[in-house]
Formats: structure tokens, C-alpha cells, sequence
């Protein structure tokens, strides 16, 4: 009997001790749990970033920083949060955990491979925050030329090299994950049994693969032009300032879908977990995340509304941007149609699901009014650009990963946290953003640029009640990261199941034992069947009339 005790109470945390067994660990698990580490990290120094960005524009005038070093905060910023987390938060640390025990594998195809991912986006982070610690960029995060290969006198180069080396990570992972789907699906899990998080994340590989090279070929080309005074977007040497821009958002714009579609496929488990519904129209969901996928590579060019590209590309790339939204609102209205007479149990991820779909939807609708050239050119560069965005990654993505990282947070770790608590920290992040984000709409109708760190006074009481929001937003934020360290040592121990969901992550121990499950399990059914709920019966007419 003590010998099963024993094998029961094995899981892959304890299966192994040592700094060495997580090192060198190809457990699929323990690489989420290595990657959660490093990109908190990473959200932490990008959040202090922005926190300083926040302080400074207290203020109308330089009160904290000059101009070099505002240029080189608000550029760091932006490139540890795109590149360094949003882009690998939900797929590498979620994706990498999900994706394997959602389908009944034992692991990931190519178990080494998945390490390599992670060694490979270490370095390239080190190599980034060498090169902001040793002087910083101020490009921007986008790196627009000839000033980022002429004029710029900050650490371009090696911020370049780290990106370029992060992005072999992003490919790897999703070269993992698409060989992994086509491959390792348990017996009777057809494609359209999978769960939805299933799409969406291979939706997104799909991306990573395909677009992932073109954005390091294009800060490669920045890197020789900066060393070796090629003309390759240098108008003086004979090249094109434009076509950088046309190579950067080639990526860039789908990369916006690489952060939102896993931030989608959360949601759908969530919302119809806690409205113990099936997800209402789930073939259309999982289709409209390859039509994201798709119709995510054609609408790069309405960044370059104000660029001077001709007339009749600006009407084509207006008209795509406007059709990109309807996969994203065909999984809105859905997840609305969901939550349509279900038994909702607010749960602190159901919260945060809540508070995606609200956040996004707005961030969509304000994405629409950008698509439109007339307005576009208006508040193109202005603070309306940084609000719109923001509600997409930070209101969209994060608010899944959290909401996702709560959902699973007891099957990852075996312990459940302070629900009561988590409920604050929810609406707080929710209350925070709004307050940070939604006076930024107004700024930029009213022409604020952004990047700038000096400003007319009549913008003071918009940009006070932002930082304001920012530093409720903080609070939010910093909350999850106390109460989970403290639920991994005192938290209650969770079940295989504690939220009652379907999935065959939910079928195995928490947390689960190294190699997943102990016999591979067998599908039968479609995803997401919950039962419905009973109704009450009507009355006979004699209970009726007895009252």
C-alpha cells in the first residue's frame, strides 16, 4: 500500500531534484514552467519601463528624464514587451504545457528541440538587456530606417542580434507544435474534437513559421546596412526607407495575431468551462483561427496610410483590414452566444474572460476606425495609436494569460490560491486599464503625438488620470505573483478536476505524474460536453392550483 502512496504522490515537480534536472529537463511541463519564470522576469523590467514612462508624463514638461532617455525607455519597453513577452507568454509557457496533455501525448514531438527553444531565448534576452544595460536603443521597438542605420548612435546592432536569435525560439516552438497536432492525437481525437486552445495554437504556429523569418532577415538587413553602409534603405546609398516598412509589418502585423489568437483559444476553454455550456458554434470558431491566420499576412500595408503608397493600395489594404475583423467578431459573437443562458459561475478566470472579451472588443472596434484612411491619417502617431494597441495586447493578451495562468494555475502546481483575492486583483487590473488606457483615445483625437515627453498643459489632466490607472494596474498585477508563490507552499491541494471541465488535461492527476498520463486515453466524444442543465418541470394543474 505504501509503495502505491508513493507512485501516486510522483508528478513531474517531484519526480526529479536539482538545478541540473530543470536544466536539463526535456519534460514539456517543466520547459512551460522554466519559460513563466524567465518571461515574468521579463514583464517585470518592461513594467518598470513603463512605469518611469508614466512618472515622466506627470507632468507637461522634463521633469525626471531628457529626450535621449525618454526615447530610450519608451523603445525598450516596447521591445521586451512585444518580443520578449507577449509574443512568447501564452504559446511558450501555456502552449507548452496544454498542447500535449490536451491531445493525450506523452510529450511534445521533439522533446530537445523544445529545450533548445528555451537555451535559444535566454540568450537572446541576455543579449538584449546587455545591450540595454550597457547604453539602450532609441529607435522605437520598430526600428524604422535611415534613422535606426545612419543617425541612431545607441546599441542598435546588438539589439537587433538579440531579437534575431529570440526569433529561432518563436520558430522552433511552432514547428513543435504543428508536427506535435498533426501527429501525436490520441486515438478518436479527430481534428474536429480538438479543443479549441488546440486551434488556435495551431493556428498561430502556422505564423510563427512563416513569418517569423522575415522580420530576422529584415533586422539582419538593418545590421549590415549599419556596418557596412550598404543601400539597401538608405535613400543617400541608392536604397528604400519604405521598403523596411513594408518588411517589418509584413511580420509585424501578423505577430499582433501570434500574441491574440492563444489569448482566443483561452478564452473559448474558459468561457464555456464556467458557463457549463458547449461553445456555441465551435467549427466556426476553430475555421475563423486559420482565416486570422491567413488574412493576418495581407493587411500590413495600413501602417503605411501616411507612408505615400499609392491611392489604389491604400483602398485594397483598407478594404482586407476591414475584413480581417470579421474571424475575430464571428468568435466574439460566439462566445456571447455561449454565455446565453448558462449557468455562469464567476470564478476569478471567468473574470478575466469577461474582461477580455469587453477590452478586445473595444480595442477591435477602435481597430476598424483605423482602417478607415481618412481617420487613420488624423491620428496616425498619436496617442490614439497607443490606446488602440494597448486594449489589443495588454486588455486582449494579458488578461487571457492571467485568466488562463488562474485556470490551470491548479493543475500546473497541484494548489489552488485565494480565490477572494484573485477576484480583487481581477477587476483591479480590469478598473486600472480602463483608467490608464481609455484617456489615451481622448489624447490622441485631440492630437497628442506620442513619444513625446513634453507636451501643452492642456493635456496634463488626461495623461495625470492615466498614470494614475497605471499604478492601480501595477497593484493589480503584483498581486497574482504574491498569492501564487504563496499557494505553492500553503495553498489548498487541488483535485484532477477542480473546476468540473472536460478536457483531457482535466483527466489526469494534479499535477500530472512526467509522463502524463499512465495509459494513452481514448476519445469518444465531442469536445466541450457538458451536460445541459435540466429544467424544472411544469407544474400539473393540481399542484397549480394547491399553490
Amino acid at each position: 500500500m505504501s509503495t502505491e502512496l508513493t507512485e501516486e504522490r510522483t508528478n513531474y515537480l517531484n519526480a526529479d531534484y536539482g538545478v541540473r534536472s530543470w536544466l536539463f529537463t526535456v519534460d514539456h511541463k517543466r520547459i512551460a514552467l522554466l519559460y513563466l519564470m524567465s518571461i515574468t522576469v521579463m514583464f517585470v523590467i518592461g513594467g518598470l519601463f513603463a512605469a518611469v514612462i508614466r512618472l515622466e508624463l506627470l507632468t507637461p514638461q522634463a521633469d525626471i528624464v531628457g529626450s535621449d532617455t525618454y526615447n530610450k525607455l519608451f523603445t525598450m519597453h516596447g521591445i521586451i514587451m512585444v518580443f520578449f513577452f507577449l509574443v512568447p507568454s501564452i504559446p511558450a509557457v501555456l502552449g507548452n504545457f496544454l498542447i500535449p496533455l490536451m491531445i493525450g501525448a506523452r510529450d511534445l514531438a521533439f522533446p530537445k528541440i523544445n529545450l533548445l527553444s528555451w537555451y535559444i531565448y535566454i540568450i537572446g534576452a541576455l543579449v538584449t538587456l546587455w545591450a540595454m544595460v550597457t547604453g539602450g536603443v532609441d529607435t522605437g521597438w520598430t526600428f524604422y530606417t535611415p534613422y535606426s542605420t545612419t543617425a541612431s548612435t545607441t546599441n542598435v546592432i546588438p539589439t537587433a542580434i538579440g531579437i534575431f536569435i529570440t526569433g529561432f525560439s518563436s520558430i522552433l516552438t511552432g514547428l513543435n507544435f504543428i508536427v506535435t497536432i498533426h501527429t501525436m492525437r490520441a486515438p478518436g481525437l479527430t481534428w474536429f474534437r480538438l479543443p479549441l486552445f488546440v486551434w488556435a495554437h495551431y493556428a498561430t504556429s502556422l505564423i510563427m513559421v512563416l513569418g517569423t523569418p522575415v522580420i530576422a532577415i529584415t533586422l539582419a538587413l538593418v545590421g549590415v546596412e549599419r556596418g557596412f553602409h550598404l543601400g539597401i534603405f538608405d535613400p543617400k546609398l541608392g536604397g528604400d526607407p519604405i521598403l523596411f516598412q513594408h518588411l517589418f509589418w509584413f511580420y509585424s502585423h501578423p505577430a499582433v495575431y501570434i500574441m491574440i489568437l492563444p489569448a482566443m483559444g483561452v478564452i473559448s476553454e474558459i468561457i464555456t468551462c464556467f458557463a457549463r455550456k458547449r461553445i456555441f458554434g465551435y467549427s466556426f470558431i476553430a475555421i475563423s483561427s486559420l482565416a486570422i491566420a491567413v488574412l493576418g499576412f495581407l493587411v500590413w500595408g495600413h501602417h503605411l496610410f501616411t507612408s505615400g503608397q499609392s491611392a489604389y493600395a491604400g483602398l485594397i489594404f483598407s478594404f482586407l483590414s476591414f475584413c480581417v475583423a470579421i474571424p475575430s467578431a464571428i468568435k466574439v459573437f460566439n462566445w456571447t452566444a455561449t454565455l446565453y443562458k448558462g449557468s455562469i459561475a464567476w470564478e476569478s478566470p471567468m473574470l478575466y474572460a469577461l474582461g477580455f472579451i469587453g477590452l478586445f472588443t473595444l480595442g477591435g472596434l477602435t481597430g476598424i476606425m483605423l482602417a478607415a484612411i481618412g481617420l487613420d491619417i488624423h491620428v496616425h502617431d498619436t496617442y490614439f495609436i497607443v490606446a488602440h494597441f494597448h486594449y489589443i495586447m495588454v486588455g486582449g493578451t494579458i488578461m487571457a494569460y492571467l485568466g488562463g495562468i488562474h485556470f490551470w494555475w491548479p493543475k500546473m502546481t497541484g494548489r489552488m490560491y485565494p480565490e477572494w483575492i484573485a477576484k480583487v486583483s481581477g477587476v483591479l487590473v480590469f478598473l486600472g486599464f480602463n483608467l490608464t488606457f481609455f484617456p489615451q483615445f481622448i489624447l490622441g483625437y485631440l492630437g497628442m503625438p506620442r513619444r513625446y515627453h513634453v507636451y501643452p498643459e492642456e493635456f496634463q489632466v488626461l495623461n495625470v488620470l492615466s498614470s494614475a490607472g497605471a499604478s492601480i494596474l501595477g497593484v493589480g498585477y503584483l498581486l497574482p505573483l504574491l498569492y501564487f508563490f504563496w499557494s505553492m507552499r500553503y495553498g489548498e491541494v487541488a483535485s484532477a478536476n477542480p473546476w468540473g471541465a472536460t478536457g483531457l488535461e482535466w483527466q489526469t492527476s494534479s499535477p500530472p505524474p512526467t509522463q502524463n498520463f499512465a495509459r494513452t486515453p481514448v476519445v469518444t466524444r465531442d469536445p466541450y460536453d457538458y451536460q445541459p442543465i435540466e429544467p424544472f418541470p411544469e407544474p400539473t394543474p393540481r399542484e397549480a392550483a394547491s399553490g
